[in-house]
Protein backbone atom coordinates (compact mmCIF):
# COMPACT_ATOMS: atom_id res chain seq x y z
CA UNK A 1 0.00 0.00 0.00
CA UNK A 2 1.32 3.42 -1.18
CA UNK A 3 1.77 5.27 2.08
CA UNK A 4 -0.66 8.73 2.02
CA UNK A 5 0.60 11.63 1.23
CA UNK A 6 1.28 14.47 3.87
CA UNK A 7 0.67 18.04 3.27
CA UNK A 8 1.18 21.19 5.93
CA UNK A 9 1.14 24.66 5.37
CA UNK A 10 1.37 27.64 7.79
CA UNK A 11 -0.57 30.02 5.72
CA UNK A 12 -4.32 28.99 4.09
CA UNK A 13 -3.80 25.86 2.01
CA UNK A 14 -4.85 26.78 -1.69
CA UNK A 15 -7.32 25.57 -3.78
CA UNK A 16 -4.75 23.78 -6.77
CA UNK A 17 -3.02 22.03 -3.84
CA UNK A 18 -5.78 20.44 -2.48
CA UNK A 19 -7.40 20.01 -6.03
CA UNK A 20 -4.15 18.43 -7.03
CA UNK A 21 -4.40 16.05 -3.36
CA UNK A 22 -8.00 15.06 -4.72
CA UNK A 23 -6.68 14.01 -8.29
CA UNK A 24 -3.77 12.04 -6.03
CA UNK A 25 -5.66 10.04 -3.70
CA UNK A 26 -7.46 8.01 -6.71
CA UNK A 27 -4.71 5.52 -6.71
CA UNK A 28 -4.97 5.53 -2.66
CA UNK A 29 -6.88 2.37 -0.65
CA UNK A 30 -8.30 5.32 1.30
CA UNK A 31 -9.23 8.13 -0.91
CA UNK A 32 -9.96 10.48 2.55
CA UNK A 33 -8.76 13.95 2.75
CA UNK A 34 -9.19 15.57 6.36
CA UNK A 35 -8.90 19.59 6.11
CA UNK A 36 -7.71 20.12 9.47
CA UNK A 37 -6.96 23.40 11.38
CA UNK A 38 -8.62 25.88 13.86
CA UNK A 39 -11.88 27.35 14.07
CA UNK A 40 -12.67 30.19 11.44
CA UNK A 41 -9.42 29.11 9.90
CA UNK A 42 -10.62 28.59 6.35
CA UNK A 43 -11.21 24.98 6.18
CA UNK A 44 -15.14 25.63 5.17
CA UNK A 45 -14.20 28.67 2.65
CA UNK A 46 -11.50 26.15 1.13
CA UNK A 47 -14.17 22.98 0.68
CA UNK A 48 -16.42 25.53 -0.39
CA UNK A 49 -13.91 26.86 -3.52
CA UNK A 50 -13.39 23.05 -4.57
CA UNK A 51 -17.09 22.97 -4.61
CA UNK A 52 -17.54 25.73 -7.00
CA UNK A 53 -14.74 24.59 -9.12
CA UNK A 54 -16.21 21.11 -9.54
CA UNK A 55 -19.65 22.31 -9.59
CA UNK A 56 -20.54 19.90 -6.29
CA UNK A 57 -22.39 21.39 -3.30
CA UNK A 58 -20.88 20.29 0.16
CA UNK A 59 -23.24 18.52 2.31
CA UNK A 60 -23.43 19.82 5.50
CA UNK A 61 -23.84 16.05 7.81
CA UNK A 62 -25.12 18.03 10.86
CA UNK A 63 -28.01 19.51 8.82
CA UNK A 64 -28.76 16.33 6.38
CA UNK A 65 -28.19 13.95 8.92
CA UNK A 66 -29.84 15.41 11.45
CA UNK A 67 -32.93 16.19 9.84
CA UNK A 68 -32.67 11.82 9.10
CA UNK A 69 -32.18 11.36 13.06
CA UNK A 70 -34.73 13.30 14.61
CA UNK A 71 -37.45 10.89 12.13
CA UNK A 72 -35.76 7.69 13.80
CA UNK A 73 -36.37 6.53 17.73
CA UNK A 74 -33.64 7.10 19.90
CA UNK A 75 -32.63 4.13 20.54
CA UNK A 76 -31.85 2.74 17.07
CA UNK A 77 -29.71 6.04 15.81
CA UNK A 78 -26.53 4.32 16.32
CA UNK A 79 -27.61 1.71 14.43
CA UNK A 80 -28.83 3.69 11.73
CA UNK A 81 -26.36 6.77 11.76
CA UNK A 82 -23.94 4.99 8.98
CA UNK A 83 -26.32 3.63 6.91
CA UNK A 84 -28.31 6.94 6.67
CA UNK A 85 -24.80 8.79 5.97
CA UNK A 86 -23.92 5.66 3.24
CA UNK A 87 -27.06 6.59 1.40
CA UNK A 88 -27.01 10.27 1.43
CA UNK A 89 -23.09 9.91 -0.08
CA UNK A 90 -24.53 7.38 -2.56
CA UNK A 91 -26.72 10.09 -4.18
CA UNK A 92 -23.75 11.84 -5.47
CA UNK A 93 -22.41 11.17 -8.43
CA UNK A 94 -19.49 7.79 -8.06
CA UNK A 95 -16.44 9.94 -10.00
CA UNK A 96 -16.98 12.77 -8.00
CA UNK A 97 -15.62 13.67 -5.00
CA UNK A 98 -17.57 13.99 -1.91
CA UNK A 99 -17.45 16.80 0.07
CA UNK A 100 -18.38 17.38 3.75
CA UNK A 101 -18.69 19.74 6.24
CA UNK A 102 -20.10 20.17 9.81
CA UNK A 103 -19.59 16.40 10.47
CA UNK A 104 -19.83 17.39 14.69
CA UNK A 105 -22.98 15.14 14.44
CA UNK A 106 -20.93 11.82 14.38
CA UNK A 107 -18.80 12.52 17.73
CA UNK A 108 -22.45 12.65 19.79
CA UNK A 109 -21.88 9.90 22.34
CA UNK A 110 -25.50 8.53 22.40
CA UNK A 111 -24.84 7.18 18.24
CA UNK A 112 -21.63 4.80 19.77
CA UNK A 113 -19.88 4.74 16.65
CA UNK A 114 -16.32 6.38 15.49
CA UNK A 115 -16.61 9.09 13.25
CA UNK A 116 -13.54 8.84 11.35
CA UNK A 117 -13.75 4.97 10.76
CA UNK A 118 -17.18 5.53 9.19
CA UNK A 119 -15.66 8.60 7.21
CA UNK A 120 -12.80 6.12 6.22
CA UNK A 121 -15.43 3.30 5.21
CA UNK A 122 -16.89 5.72 2.23
CA UNK A 123 -13.84 7.01 1.14
CA UNK A 124 -12.85 2.82 0.29
CA UNK A 125 -15.70 3.22 -2.92
CA UNK A 126 -15.19 7.39 -3.77
CA UNK A 127 -12.77 10.50 -2.94
CA UNK A 128 -14.03 12.11 0.42
CA UNK A 129 -12.77 15.65 0.96
CA UNK A 130 -14.01 16.49 5.19
CA UNK A 131 -13.27 19.49 7.09
CA UNK A 132 -12.12 18.06 10.51
CA UNK A 133 -13.70 20.01 13.67
CA UNK A 134 -10.47 19.00 15.76
CA UNK A 135 -7.09 19.43 15.64
CA UNK A 136 -4.00 17.72 14.26
CA UNK A 137 -1.72 17.19 17.51
CA UNK A 138 1.80 15.11 15.94
CA UNK A 139 0.33 12.12 13.86
CA UNK A 140 -3.07 12.26 16.51
CA UNK A 141 -6.57 13.84 14.65
CA UNK A 142 -8.08 14.82 17.99
CA UNK A 143 -11.50 16.19 19.13
CA UNK A 144 -12.48 18.51 21.73
CA UNK A 145 -10.79 18.46 25.13
CA UNK A 146 -9.85 15.05 26.71
CA UNK A 147 -12.20 16.26 29.60
CA UNK A 148 -15.20 16.87 27.38
CA UNK A 149 -17.25 13.77 27.14
CA UNK A 150 -17.04 13.99 22.90
CA UNK A 151 -13.32 13.58 22.96
CA UNK A 152 -11.70 11.51 20.40
CA UNK A 153 -8.16 10.81 19.68
CA UNK A 154 -7.35 9.09 16.46
CA UNK A 155 -4.19 8.03 14.48
CA UNK A 156 -4.35 10.18 11.04
CA UNK A 157 -2.36 6.55 9.53
CA UNK A 158 -4.39 6.10 5.84
CA UNK A 159 -5.39 9.07 5.95
CA UNK A 160 -4.15 12.47 3.80
CA UNK A 161 -3.92 15.70 6.00
CA UNK A 162 -4.19 18.91 4.83
CA UNK A 163 -3.51 21.44 7.53
CA UNK A 164 -5.02 24.73 6.46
Amino acid sequence: MTPAPTVGVTQYASLGELNRLVSDVCDLNSKLILLVGPSNGGKTRLLRQLGAKLSIEPLNVGQELGRRLAATPNNKRGFSASDMLREIADRERTEDPLLLDNIELLFEPSLKINPLDLVRRLAHSKRVVAVWPGELRGDRLIYADISHPEHRDYSRDGVVVLEI
